[in-house]
């Protein structure tokens, strides 16, 4: 591989971890937060949308690669900014739009493969699992700890039970004469 397929390559890898990341959100959302089961080929429509998405924006930066090429050629002065280009860079600014375009053609060929986007779906619901995982294991260990098991409890215990005495007693003290005013019958005097 040359080093114009190896920039492919990578540029075909980071947008395809952007889309599993995208899809994998879209799991999380959709299953979890809004209830919807789990369709596989809902997903894999999400993922082609996504890839495709992907492929117009190295279409965009591909075609301002080429205009901003066009401006640059003849122009020999020094420049005013990062992307003020001149002659100099209008080699590099090829080399990029080559790359651009060579991303989105592989982006837009994974969006039509079945397989691949089955794959990414695959992919993506494994991370979104494991991120549910990893928050029911961390909500396990803060809920079911004991004190026994938590190397932290007595240098933490003090702490506690100042926040005890100073926060929750009074708010439950307030708590409770709310209540007791709430359910209290009136007065002679509120009567009438």
């Amino acid at each position: 591989m040359g080093k114009h397929a190896d920039a492919v390559a990578e540029g075909v890898s980071i947008a395809s971890a952007a889309a599993r990341l995208a899809v994998r959100n879209r799991i999380l959302v959709e299953t979890i937060a809004h209830g919807e089961p789990y369709d596989a080929d809902r997903f894999a429509a999400v993922a082609h949308d996504t890839l495709i998405a992907l492929a117009v924006e190295q279409e965009e930066a591909a075609s301002l690669a080429k205009a901003q090429r066009r401006k640059a050629w003849g122009r020999h002065s020094d420049p005013d900014g990062t992307h003020d280009y001149r002659d100099r860079d209008t080699r590099n600014l090829r080399k990029r739009h080559r790359q651009y375009v060579g991303v989105a053609k592989a982006l837009r060929e994974l969006a039509d493969d079945d397989e691949g986007l089955h794959a990414l779906v695959t992919v993506a619901r494994d991370a979104a699992w494991g991120d549910v995982e990893a928050n029911l294991q961390r909500r396990l260990v803060v809920e079911g700890m004991r004190p026994d098991l938590d190397p932290d409890y007595d240098t933490m215990r003090a702490a506690r039970m100042q926040s005890l005495r100073l926060i929750d007693l009074p708010r439950l003290a307030a708590h409770r004469r709310a209540h007791d005013a709430d359910a209290a019958p009136p007065r002679d005097d509120e009567r009438a």
